[in-house]
């Protein structure tokens, strides 16, 4: 069976965790997913089944959508609730609540809206030198990082408790794939003078698949049916134009060999959702200018 699985990832476990129980439940190797989530973190991850495996590349890439609750009054060496205090303000809870209760939030927000640039946590999975960050920081092992330009669609409040006892903000954040979002935590804690990690982070959305469309890996574990959790392969890709093959061209299609498309609607470079008479995706294609055709780039079979 080849498919997409929405799954809400708990807490405590890593997204290779994830795979490892979706393979068990399915009963298959073939399973990969589109965006790692921190083991503290939960909420959406888009893991794809059997053929679906090879559209990662068009998903991987998705707008995400976050709720981040965020701790101010000090930094972590993690840049969440999970490692070790290091800078702090200094200030009482009942201190730091009042100071963040007098902060022009609008105009702090603001900074960190549109493109900005973020230096990789070295808790973080990007390699450098083929060497991921958190394995040099579990040796206590600190480089440095070039920074990376993000983009942050939408960053706004979405609740307070600022009170003696948690001077915590929740914000919701809409942002382009690789953002780190506790790196936007400590940055908004220096902002306002204060320091910050995260306490909670829950994506809500990855591209066009959102919370709702999750399943528990609890549920996906102990139903008698799992593979009624699976979405159609194509949903990978729908947001890419599509182009129905003539019969003649659907071998030749799975051959590799290109299709010509004289309709002057697609642009050099764009790619295409190559679908059979029945609706069934054959292959995403790319459109060659200069040729008028479309060419298999990933073919499903």
């Amino acid at each position: 069976m080849d498919g997409i699985l929405i799954i809400d990832k708990p807490a405590g476990i890593t997204s290779h965790d994830v795979v490892a129980r979706v393979r068990r439940a399915l009963k298959t190797r073939r399973v990969g997913h589109t965006g790692t989530l921190d083991p503290f973190a939960t909420g959406v991850m888009v893991v794809l089944v059997g053929k679906a495996t090879r559209l990662a590349q068009f998903l991987d890439k998705d707008e995400k959508e976050y709720t981040a609750t965020v701790r101010f009054g000090f930094e972590t060496d993690t840049g969440d609730v999970t490692g070790s205090r290091t800078t702090d303000c200094g200030l009482r809870n009942e201190d730091v609540a009042a100071m963040l209760d007098k902060v022009d939030w609008v105009s702090v927000l603001q900074k960190f809206q549109g493109e900005i640039q973020q230096v990789p946590p070295m808790y973080s999975a990007k390699k450098v030198e083929g060497k991921r960050l958190y394995e040099l920081a579990r040796k206590g092992i600190e480089i440095e990082r070039n920074a990376v330009t993000v983009t942050i669609h939408k960053l706004e409040i979405a609740a307070s408790e600022l009170h003696a006892l948690h001077s915590e903000l929740r914000f919701r954040v809409t942002c382009s794939a690789g953002t780190y979002i506790r790196t936007l935590a400590e940055d908004i804690g220096r902002a306002v003078g204060l320091g910050a990690h995260l306490t909670e982070l829950r994506r809500t959305r990855a591209g066009r698949f959102a919370i709702d469309d999750a399943v528990s890996l609890d549920e996906l574990m102990s139903s008698d049916d799992p593979y009624a959790f699976l979405r159609p392969v194509r949903e990978a890709v729908e947001h890419l134009p599509v182009f129905e093959l003539r019969e003649d061209r659907v071998e030749r299609t799975r051959n590799g060999m290109s299709t010509r498309e004289l309709s002057g609607t697609l642009s050099n470079g764009e790619n295409v959702q190559m679908i059979d008479a029945a609706g069934e995706l054959v292959a995403v294609g790319t459109f060659v200018d200069c040729e008028k055709v479309i060419q298999p780039r990933v073919v499903l079979g």
